[in-house]
């Protein structure tokens, strides 16, 4: 009874391995037989993959690297809507191919999914309103009575909640955003990244930037692909490497204002 058991756990395990190998083929045979790669964007996200609100246009950073992969691969490019929230369920649950918005590699996301080599790296900066006298200077964030806010899911929310040893961490949840919150005096000053302060300086005249006086937490950004997959992965990560040799990667980080985070 014993070897029996034993042999029908080896089995299994037999099994499972094998399936195991067979999925690691699945999104490469998949992309090539169907003819589409399907990418996953957070049409949010201003100079990396953002989509104009009147137009339905896309634009930024990955827009045009994803339009260079499917080429690359002489396949359709289909977009997924997503988030720094639902990415890993969106990755895992087989919505997308690939996350091409600029995933910041935390170790949180590395317990769940697979990473190519970076590509771009942010620090991160502060946003307040030219008219608040709580925050003058990068000195005055982490003090008693200061609400601070994260958009929830971003990795400026783990850092942070470590980071700060008297002010207040406030996570702000979609549908509610950190502009709005901040600009109604909710909060006094909201965390984000190089990309999305950007975004604010180049469109909002009440923001200012607070900027760190020595590099506080750098993070490197990178494409992100669901576990158990290794070929996919190398595919990926070559392709991040064949962009920066080729120069593609300066071209489109340049084009979008991204050019000073550029990985090289």
């Amino acid at each position: 009874m014993r070897k029996l058991s034993v042999l029908r756990w080896g089995l299994a395990l037999c099994c499972g391995l094998w399936a195991f190998s067979g999925h690691a083929q699945e999104v490469l045979e998949r992309v090539k037989n169907a003819g589409v790669v399907r990418v996953c964007i957070w049409p949010e996200y201003y100079g990396v993959t953002l989509r104009h609100a009147r137009t339905q246009e896309l634009t930024g950073i990955d827009i045009d690297l994803s339009a260079q992969l499917a080429s690359d691969l002489k396949v359709r490019l289909e977009y997924v809507d997503s988030s720094f929230p639902a990415l890993i369920g969106d990755l895992t649950g087989d919505k997308c191919d690939v996350a091409m918005f600029a995933i910041g590699v935390t170790e949180q996301r590395a317990e769940k999914l697979r990473f190519t080599q970076p590509y771009l790296r942010s620090d991160i900066y502060g946003i307040t309103t030219k008219s608040n006298q709580v925050i003058r200077q990068w000195a005055d964030i982490d003090k008693p009575g200061v609400l601070v806010a994260v958009q929830a899911g971003t990795f400026m929310e783990p850092v942070m909640e470590q980071r700060l040893q008297h002010a207040q961490l406030v996570r702000i949840k979609l549908p509610a955003t950190r502009e709005r919150e901040l600009v109604a005096g909710r909060v006094d000053v909201f965390m984000t990244d190089y990309p999305y302060s950007r975004r604010l300086l180049d469109n909002a005249d009440w923001a200012r930037l607070v900027p760190p006086p020595t590099p506080f937490s750098v993070m490197p950004y990178a494409y992100a692909v669901k576990p158990g997959d290794a070929k996919w992965l190398a595919v990926m990560d070559e392709f991040v490497a064949r962009i920066k040799r080729d120069g593609r990667l300066e071209r489109a980080a340049s084009a979008n204002g991204l050019g000073p985070i550029v990985v090289r």
